[in-house]
């Protein structure tokens, strides 16, 4: 398995340190942007821990593994990681990867704090072991599809991949959409071209395209052959999943990514934290942070605590979920049991729709708060 090295400290050089685990994309066909974004925030957190004195004067240590979005090398870090004795594991970005790992650290017995996969069912039983930070996805796509109701958008088309998350996606929109007049169809990506989806989309008559396609490809040709066609002119292009979030969509489109409306799991202010936490992200990315670089401090800062207060015994750390209380950047946090959901969960992160702005797409607008 190809491995970063530690950006906390080299591996296996401080036998006194307490130990993380990470999983970040950090290669593709992971989005590796975002996985950049969540180790930044991840080891930004560590630092601070450190400078802070660490976990009773020992340090803790950031051991990071690729998943390059593959849950089998995902499931095989997770395995990796407890071999070398971290006391838990942190991260994921994509849904379906976190799942795997999830499902593993559930069997081995290894606390497992997830940053951003939103995958209702992350785990198929529910587990004392695994805890989230991000909404789950029936929670967001809910408030998407009233976004979506409020701005008068009911004949709904989505062009999809094939993929569990996005299966899930089209169904929690069809869901509520329904009952309130609205239609969803589906758009295969692998078997229409970007010329005949447009074609679809006048077919259908729809009022909204939604993304549920990976970044860049399909996504950003389907942009393109979309904003081009003057048929489609009035049509709102909307990508739920965040693609629209990391500057790279906006190198990759320029002015036609703006105007595309996404999920992004911030508050409309940051407190004094946030924004402290902001400004130091900043610096390290050379950009401005996204929510995920948030993800990434917020889930350092529960495992410290936890740590801090319990210990660094795998069990004592699962145990510990249920009384977490935690500053985060986007608000307090703490886990509970929530009906359907079968890990412990943070209820809620902040929700909101928001866009780039057309006549300024670095400047995001707020357009809908869940």
């Amino acid at each position: 398995m190809n491995t970063p090295p530690s950006p906390s400290g080299a591996e296996h050089t401080d036998s006194s340190s307490v130990r993380l685990g990470a999983l970040v994309p950090l290669s593709r066909p992971g989005w590796v942007e975002a996985g950049r974004h969540l180790l930044a925030g991840l080891d930004l957190a560590v630092r601070e821990v450190n400078d802070a004195g660490g976990i009773d004067g020992r340090p803790l240590e950031l051991v990071v593994r690729d998943t390059a979005a593959d849950p089998e090398r995902a499931a095989a870090a997770v395995d990796e990681l407890a071999g070398l004795g971290v006391a838990a594991v942190a991260g994921e970005y994509h849904s379906v990867v976190a799942r795997a790992a999830a499902a593993r650290a559930d069997a081995l017995g290894v606390p497992f704090v997830c940053s951003s996969a939103v995958l209702d069912a992350l785990t198929e039983e529910p587990t004392e072991w695994v805890a989230r930070l991000a909404p789950v996805q029936s929670r967001g796509w809910r408030i998407y599809a009233d976004f979506l109701l409020g701005a008068g958008r009911r004949r709904i088309a989505v062009a999809t991949q094939p993929s569990v998350y996005w299966a899930s996606g089209t169904r929690l929109l069809r869901d509520h959409l329904a009952p309130r007049g609205g239609t969803v169809v589906e758009l295969d990506t692998n078997a229409l071209t970007p010329g005949a989806l447009c074609d679809a989309l006048v077919d259908h008559g729809a009022t909204a395209l939604l993304l549920l396609a990976g970044h860049p490809e399909p996504a950003v040709p389907l942009v393109r052959a979309v904003r081009g066609d003057r048929r489609l002119a009035e049509i709102l292009i909307g990508a739920p999943a965040g693609q629209p979030e990391f500057a790279e969509w906006t190198a990759a489109l320029g002015e036609d990514g703006a105007g595309i409306p996404f999920l992004r799991y911030l508050p409309e202010r940051l407190g004094p934290l946030g924004e402290r936490v902001g400004k130091e992200l900043r610096e390290r990315l050379g950009e401005a942070p996204s929510f995920v670089a948030f993800e990434g401090w917020d889930t350092v800062a529960v495992l410290a605590e936890v740590l801090r207060s319990h210990g660094t015994d795998r069990a004592a750390i699962a145990e510990a979920w249920p009384r977490v209380s935690v500053d985060g950047t986007r608000g307090p946090i703490r886990f509970s049991r929530t009906p359907g959901i079968s890990v412990w969960q943070w209820t809620w992160t902040p929700i909101q729709v928001v866009d780039r702005d057309p006549a300024e797409p670095d400047r995001f607008r707020v357009l809908h708060v869940g």
